[in-house]
């Protein structure tokens, strides 16, 4: 049998190659900055980019089935804003209504976008730009543009961030969110057969409409999904900043789909993992909060973010090309 050399057992996998760059990039910031992998900063870079690690998980689905959705931040704005005001006005309102009253909006937003982009054929690009407008303007008009502040909210709420009752006083509740989402959708994603029909729909969606499977319905469940996580990052974003603004959200779209392809999902879909897109977005948020700390200008971060991400996607095209050569070795082909 023949042995494979360390070059070819880390190029035959994507999440190797991500791992590589992650225990790199972590030498490198903690070299400049010894207090960057202490368990405080690491326990923080988890809580603040928790919602991050959220949306990556329904956007990785929305790209696997060969769409995309760059409205997520606004419909995390409204549905944050949406819950923010039920709590002003409401105060007895408890932190699990608040969550889910979150939720059902951003799953509304999602259903909506999924039905047009499914049923009515619309470019998901074009649906989910005219979204992104609509669902901004909303946070704004629902709020009468103004803001919600700290003193505004409850103090369960404003702890619940804070908190780590959910963890057993040991992780944070951001935190275990995060891990729940992530363990149910490696499940889904690798042995059940829904998570099968979504990669058949991204694979091809004319196939996967032969052999029975309800394409329409998948995609519109997907969308409908992200919105839901959507509107559960707007809960949590409230949560976590004591604070609720129309402007919220903003960008993050960008760094949520730049998380994804980091972790390996291709934009012409049919491939991803839950791993892959872990690792891409730890990637991301690490770039994120470390490079500040080694006293980087905000001029050049996004510069040397977006070098990084290019220098990541380059190595996940030589890893699937690499891939790609294997599989077509074992078939003898």
């Amino acid at each position: 049998m023949e042995k494979k050399s360390l070059w070819k057992t880390i190029t035959g996998s994507r999440e190797a190659s991500l791992v590589i760059v992650l225990v790199i990039l972590c030498i490198f910031i903690a070299s400049r900055n010894s207090t960057f992998l202490t368990l405080g900063s690491i326990e923080g870079l988890f809580k603040n980019y928790a919602v991050n690690f959220v949306l990556t998980c329904g956007m990785m689905l929305v790209l696997i089935i060969g769409g995309i959705d760059i409205s997520i931040g606004s419909t995390l704005a409204f549905s944050g804003m949406t819950a923010s005001l039920i709590l002003r006005d409401f105060p007895e309102t408890s932190v699990l209504v608040a969550f889910l009253i979150s939720i059902a909006v951003g799953c509304v937003c999602g259903l909506i976008i999924g039905a047009i982009v499914a049923f009515g054929k619309v470019p998901p690009i074009i649906c989910t730009l005219g979204a992104m407008s609509i669902y901004r303007g909303l946070a704004y008009l629902v709020a009468k543009n103004e803001w919600v502040s700290a003193s505004e909210f409850s103090k369960a709420y404003k702890a619940f961030a804070q908190s780590r009752y959910l963890g057993f006083g040991l992780i944070n509740n951001l935190v275990v969110i995060v891990i729940i989402l992530l363990v149910i959708f490696y499940i889904v994603m690798k042995w059940t057969p829904i998570g099968r029909k979504v990669y058949a729909v991204g694979s091809n969606a004319e196939a996967a409409l032969v052999s029975g499977i309800k394409v329409t319905k998948v995609k519109v469940a997907c969308y409908t999904i992200l919105g839901a996580l959507a509107g559960l990052s707007g809960a949590m974003f409230t949560s976590l900043y004591a604070s609720s603004q129309g402007n919220m959200g903003e960008g993050i779209e960008m760094d949520v789909i730049a998380a994804c392809v980091v972790g390996g999902v291709s934009l012409n879909g049919g491939r991803g993992s839950v791993v892959g897109v872990f690792l891409g977005t730890l990637i991301i948020s690490i770039i994120g909060k470390g490079l500040p700390m080694i006293g980087v200008s905000q001029f050049w971060q996004r510069a040397i973010k977006g070098l990084i991400i290019l220098l990541a996607v380059i190595i996940n095209v030589l890893v699937q090309r690499q891939m790609d050569k294997a599989a077509l070795k074992r078939r003898e082909i």
